[in-house]
């Protein structure tokens, strides 16, 4: 039976329990915006079904303004990820 070794890693990054706070403030951040989308966009389509196209015109901007706001946020926390690889 033989073991294999992974190769030397370069040891992971240590970060400050306030990083690690607003990492997570972040993904929740994040994910709560892409829910509210998720939800706009099933709103927008049930005025559609119901052909009431300006209601759904409205829901399909809230859903990209969610959108718009998840996806800021992702930027941000992939600059700090990033650095840390």
């Amino acid at each position: 039976m033989s073991t294999t070794t992974e190769p030397n890693k370069p040891e992971a990054k240590k970060i400050t329990p306030e990083e690690n706070k607003k990492n997570i403030e972040n993904h929740k951040k994040i994910a709560t915006h892409l829910e509210s989308a998720a939800k706009h966009h099933i709103e927008a389509a049930n005025h559609h079904e119901n052909e009431n196209h300006d209601k759904a015109a409205t829901s399909i901007l809230a859903a990209h303004g969610h959108t718009a706001i998840a996806h800021e946020a992702q930027k941000e926390g992939i600059k700090k990820h990033a650095s840390s690889i």
